[in-house]
């Protein structure tokens, strides 16, 4: 089973990753981990793309994170699944700052190691507005069109609840 998650910031893709990996008992790839060294330093763009594809060549695996140059397209294509989380902004950003409150002075495990987890005004413009533009609602919904048999698209966390019921069999 290959599953990709897409969405947007503060949407629970990590966490949704999370699941699915425990659940098929896959691993798991969190894009951030690739993208950042400690301290938000960016990783060189080669070395990270090196990682992912190494990452792709397993039978199996849950990817989540967007980031269009690593492979973006190959992932979609190898996946079994595609997953998008098309949370209304609001709740994403809600989600964010409650993500900040839980891992203050702290890394997340969806994280690279010493990426100590912040908020700020540069970050929540990117969850309300940049993160948000027709370019690429436009592209979640052409990857919707284009690979419709085996994309899923939520909206709300109920519906994603639903999913993980349902695939656990209740």
């Amino acid at each position: 089973m290959k599953i990709a998650i897409l969405g947007y910031s503060g949407s629970g893709k990590s966490t949704l990753a999370r699941h699915l990996a425990d659940h098929y008992k896959i691993p798991a790839l969190f894009l951030d981990t690739v993208q950042f060294l400690p301290n938000w330093v960016e990783r060189n763009k080669n070395e990270a793309r090196s990682m992912v594809w190494e990452f792709m060549q397993n039978g199996s695996w849950v990817i989540d994170g967007n980031y269009h140059d690593f492979y973006q397209k190959e992932r979609l294509e190898q996946a079994d699944r595609i997953i998008i989380l098309n949370f209304p902004r609001i709740v994403c950003l809600y989600r964010a700052l409650g993500r900040y409150f839980q891992y203050k002075n702290t890394t997340r495990e969806s994280m690279t190691s010493g990426c100590i987890e912040k908020i700020d005004l540069e970050f929540v413009w990117w969850i309300l507005y940049r993160g948000r533009t027709r370019k690429k609602r436009d592209h979640y919904k052409k990857i919707a069109s284009f690979y419709q048999n085996k994309t899923l698209t939520f909206n709300n966390q109920k519906k994603v609840d639903k999913y993980i019921r349902q695939i656990q069999g209740g």
